[in-house]
């Protein structure tokens, strides 16, 4: 870009010529004008202002990003999730709307509890937990991830939104203490081989990948989840589009109970789940 020729006009169909939607166009534009990424009429009331040197230079450098793969809530530093606006990047995974599903099903299971307590495996951004406890405030929630940096973003995000959630690092069930009414989590669940991780490769593998068949942390997460569920109490856990009937073979051979899955807008088994119904022993 030859600057400084470009209108914001301009500016937007050039980022639409190189191949970007209208609407991730004008999040970059917004951006590098230092306006808020929801103001779209602002494009509108100044189509056509010249966009400044430093602008266009900023616009080039998060075009040339976007192209190249990384997801748009690691540029604009951003991403709303369950209505929340977070503070995502590299550290983290991308949160994705589907994966509101799985916080809609946990809190119809805590709304039947009084104060319940509750732990998100893999927190990663905090999403979940963090969601969970906006809309069931009385909730005690946890929220567990290896990862220290995936931490670190994840408290700051409960400090941000002002949101008490326990933090632990560990691995999945390793660090909590006693039983919980509810275990939830979207966990790693893309086999290690599958070639759709190249499209996926600015985010952490770790949150992504697990193993040949994409389940060992599912099925980990499983084995640990009876010895830390009260009698009565779900496990929720997100997996891939055909993963369904797996998860709950696993989860029914597993002793759980009432194994079901929640579909997502396109009508994809997303999330399966069930309930123990008992304490081994007792």
């Amino acid at each position: 870009m030859n600057t400084p020729t470009l209108t914001i006009t301009q500016a937007l169909q050039h980022c639409q010529q190189q191949g970007l939607e209208r609407l991730d166009a004008q999040m970059l534009v917004l951006l590098a004008c230092g306006q808020g990424l929801h103001q779209r009429a602002w494009l509108l009331t100044h189509d056509g202002d010249l966009l400044t040197p430093a602008q266009q230079a900023t616009l080039q450098v998060t075009l040339a990003r976007r192209l190249a793969g990384e997801p748009m809530a690691y540029i604009t530093g951003t991403k709303e999730f369950f209505g929340l606006p977070l503070q995502v990047d590299a550290r983290v995974l991308d949160p994705r709307p589907d994966t509101e599903i799985l916080v809609e099903w946990a809190l119809e299971l805590l709304h039947q509890r009084l104060e319940p307590r509750v732990v998100d495996l893999g927190t990663g951004s905090g999403a979940i937990a963090l969601a969970l406890k906006s809309h069931c405030p009385e909730a005690q929630v946890e929220a567990v991830d290896a990862s220290g940096d995936a931490l670190d973003v994840a408290r700051a995000n409960a400090q941000h939104l002002g949101l008490e959630v326990q933090f632990a690092q560990g691995s999945w069930l390793e660090p909590v203490q006693g039983n919980f009414d509810l275990i939830v989590s979207n966990p790693p669940y893309i086999a290690s081989a599958d070639p759709h991780l190249q499209a996926l490769r600015h985010e952490p593998l770790t949150a992504l990948a697990s193993g040949m068949d994409g389940l060992d942390d599912i099925r980990t997460i499983i084995a640990q989840s009876p010895q830390h569920l009260l009698p009565g109490g779900w496990l929720l856990l997100e997996h891939g589009y055909d993963q369904s009937a797996a998860v709950c073979a696993l989860l029914t051979q597993a002793g759980f109970t009432h194994a079901q899955s929640r579909q997502d807008l396109a009508g994809i088994a997303r999330c399966s789940g069930a309930q123990w119904p008992h304490r081994p022993g007792l």
